[in-house]
């Protein structure tokens, strides 16, 4: 890591920097815009329940109610929707999905505009939900403000992707998340340590304190190694001889969370709707029902967001490996698994060890998700204040990947200085 930095400022490598400072120059541009309200509205006092997620991912932007309520999160969707479009449901997608470079490209154009009006609509939405009783002129008026604000997030994402170093999007995602930690800790501190009591109260209170700072940071070292974890199953290729000199053994690996954070998004997803219409409808008998049932701070809605995430980790699982694709491209490229014939054996083979491999993740990321909730409910302090969390999970992910693109691009630099010295 130290060599990394120590690269990243030799004086060969002054792009590279210039890169870095677009990016976090693109990212404090997203963090001033998360403070700043949207004109005639407040601070929402209410609980966000499911959408707490929007606002992790946003910085506390939806809390505050600013024009970056929304952030990219109408985008996400968008994006969840034209993959499953992909899954030959809507043949045009498919076809779209086959056509390489043209066909993404164009795919994402879609994804974009599709993400533009869902966050029209939420926008509106959550000014009825948020706002109180007003006029229709002054809901379009913020879903106006709200839509234009995820605009320029998107742009402000492809800025630094195409100018920076990459991942626009998720890097706004992870800066939001870091933006609300220095608050968190702030807060975690004046709620363990009361400096009007006795010295000994004052005494545990802080022991209290650096005992949730440690466990905080053990978390995120599970996490680290949740998202290095991966199942690898040996290779074989018909033009390949293991005892071979020089030769390497190759691998099909397995992450142990391939979903990532989808499950918990499509969850959370799908458990807001209920309560964004229950805002609408102002059916007390309904708005009970989904207060009490599809709560996850409650038993039963507990219950249910954990079956949700657990179903939803296993579908986007197999819907991105697909285990039959894999056993057909090692089948056409000579390749197989020791001790596996290759076609349908193979395939119930790589079916096995993703569904296990699946399992173990599931249960971690269903883990990871309920840390706050279970934490917010046993020790009742604010549920600002979280140990774990899927935003966790998101920092991590994304700032391995950043880290490893920094990685590659030296690595690449290095070896072109070498080659063309040697020429």
């Amino acid at each position: 890591m130290f060599a990394t930095i120590k690269q990243i400022f030799a004086p060969t490598n002054s792009d590279l920097r210039k890169r870095i400072l677009f990016t976090l120059g693109g990212l404090l541009i997203f963090i001033i815009g998360t403070g700043i309200t949207v004109p005639g509205t407040t601070n929402i006092t209410k609980n966000l329940g499911f959408l707490e997620l929007i606002n992790v991912m946003g910085g506390g932007s939806l809390k505050r109610f600013s024009i970056f309520a929304l952030g990219v999160s109408p985008y996400i969707t968008a994006s969840i929707i034209t993959q499953l479009l992909q899954m030959d449901i809507v043949p045009y997608f498919t076809e779209l999905s086959k056509e390489g470079p043209v066909g993404r490209r164009k795919i994402n154009q879609i994804t974009r505009y599709l993400g533009i009006i869902f966050a029209f609509i939420e926008g509106y939405a959550f000014s009825f939900a948020f706002l109180g009783t007003t006029d229709a002129f002054q809901y379009l008026y913020v879903a106006t403000i709200l839509t234009a604000g995820t605009a320029f997030c998107l742009w402000l994402g492809d800025q630094i992707t195409q100018k920076g170093i990459g991942n626009g999007i998720s890097l706004m995602i992870m800066a939001g998340i870091i933006a609300t930690l220095p608050t968190m800790f702030q807060t975690a501190f004046t709620s363990f340590i009361d400096f009007s009591g006795f010295g000994s109260e004052i005494a545990l209170g802080i022991l209290k304190f650096v005992v949730f700072v440690i466990v905080y940071f053990l978390i995120i070292i599970g996490v680290v190694y949740v998202q290095e974890s991966e199942r690898r199953i040996p290779l074989q290729y018909a033009n390949k001889t293991t005892g071979s000199y020089g030769s390497e053994q190759s691998f099909l690996p397995i992450k142990l969370n391939t979903a990532g954070v989808l499950p918990v998004i499509f969850a959370s997803s799908l458990l807001a709707i209920p309560a964004t219409i229950a805002n609408f409808v102002n059916n007390e008998g309904f708005s009970n029902f989904v207060s009490n049932y599809l709560d996850y701070s409650k038993p039963i809605g507990f219950i249910i967001y954990v079956a949700l995430i657990f179903l939803f980790g296993y579908f986007w699982t197999f819907l991105q490996f697909k285990p039959e694709d894999v056993a057909d491209n090692l089948k056409n490229n000579g390749g197989y698994i020791p001790g596996v014939r290759p076609g349908h054996e193979t395939e119930e083979y790589i079916s096995r060890s993703l569904s296990r491999v699946t399992l173990v993740g599931t249960i971690l990321l269903i883990l990871l998700a309920v840390m706050p909730i279970l934490f917010t409910v046993i020790t009742g302090l604010p549920s600002s204040i979280s140990i774990g969390g899927t935003g966790l999970l998101i920092v991590v992910g994304v700032a391995l990947e950043t880290y490893k693109q920094l990685e590659g691009s030296l690595a690449t630099r290095t070896y072109k200085k070498r080659r063309s010295r040697l020429r």
